[in-house]
């Protein structure tokens, strides 16, 4: 296992604040808060830099609210200054715990996303039915609340394991501590500290898995994992170990209504995808969220409350998500509907 000392100074230098700063204002910077930062980001950026070494430092507020996408989720957002810091810590940290990770973790890593870890399901299930001619089925789990139970106490540990140096473990538990949901529990959704902090947190699970229940189809994005058989009662027998090394060793349960063992033909449910033999679907839910959200950028530029560009780019990623499914008329009916007008754009 690798030890990482002395990380403090990389994180706290300037030529990290000032490059986690160039990282975070992309696409950011007609905000308001981010154009107040810049108009005197060196100042800003050295009095971050003295608050670090000089242990003077606090995480600031964050300030809540909600998104629908697909379902409720409360977002909090940290202050410039604290996101800007999240991504020095990212840039140094994030190098420390990414070689420990499985290849099947496919949530927020480069080279990995949505897609792929699509496309490892659709393999799995493809390789182990022998292309659909062999009964295969998918265990399909996700984890309640995951974000809200995080547990402080178990993150830090994990952290600390690897990293051995005070002075970084002192600022890992400022930014830990910053946000809970109830005492010493809880990440909040939207740091991107906190998607790394999941993936270091769940990779301890991805290790079990892998090594102690010698899983060998396996893919997990955040919370939501599969694993794939052709023995149903395989599939079982592993929900036993899962759900207790969860709740022993990191505090977790298993969302009780969101387990489910189904046959290949009957589709695998992952990432808003079903995949099926021969070929992957969108799930409902996730048609009908793209046609909402679609719905209401098209009025809201109508209405010259965003711009062009910003139609069309939600537009194209619409686009995108459809090109990962077989949806060749659902494809057509979106670009007829939403490419509208196209004149008007």
């Amino acid at each position: 296992m690798r030890i990482s000392k002395n990380i403090f100074p990389l994180i706290t230098s300037a030529e990290n604040l000032f490059a986690a700063w160039e990282v975070f204002k992309s696409g950011k910077r007609s905000r308001r808060d981010v154009v107040e930062f810049e108009q005197n980001v060196e100042q800003h950026l050295f009095q971050l830099q003295r608050d670090l070494r000089d242990k003077a430092y606090r995480h600031g507020p964050y300030r809540g609210f909600w998104i629908h996408d697909p379902k409720r989720r409360r977002i909090h957002k940290a202050t410039v200054r604290d996101r800007v810091l999240h991504h020095a810590v990212f840039s140094v940290l994030n190098p420390v715990f990414e070689p420990a990770f499985i290849p099947a973790s496919f949530s927020c890593r480069i080279g990995k996303g949505t897609h792929k870890g699509v496309g490892a399901v659709s393999e799995m299930l493809r390789t182990e039915s022998r292309n659909g001619t062999k009964m295969c089925w998918a265990l399909k789990c996700d984890i309640r609340k995951f974000f809200d139970s995080v547990d402080h106490s178990v993150l830090l540990g994990i952290l600390e394991r690897r990293v051995r140096d005070d002075d970084a473990s002192w600022l890992l538990r400022e930014i830990v501590g910053s946000y809970s949901t109830a005492e010493g529990k809880g990440i909040p959704i939207g740091n991107l500290t906190s998607q790394m902090f999941a993936n270091i947190y769940m990779n301890e699970f991805d290790q079990f898995v892998k090594r102690i229940l010698r899983v060998k189809k396996y893919a997990r994005y955040t919370d939501d994992f599969v694993v794939v058989s052709s023995d149903r009662t395989y599939l079982e027998k592993l929900l036993p170990p899962i759900r207790d090394f969860l709740a022993d060793k990191l505090k977790l349960e298993l969302h009780p209504q969101k387990v489910t063992i189904r046959k290949y033909r009957q589709g695998a449910d992952f990432l808003g995808y079903v995949v099926l033999p021969h070929h992957t679907a969108l799930r409902t839910r996730t048609k009908k969220r793209m046609f909402r959200k679609m719905r209401e950028r098209a009025a809201l530029y109508q209405n010259g409350a965003i711009s062009k560009a910003a139609f069309e780019g939600v537009l194209h990623s619409y686009l995108g998500v459809l090109s990962h499914a077989d949806a060749h008329e659902l494809t057509e009916r979106f670009r007829n509907q939403f490419w509208i007008n196209k004149h008007d754009l």
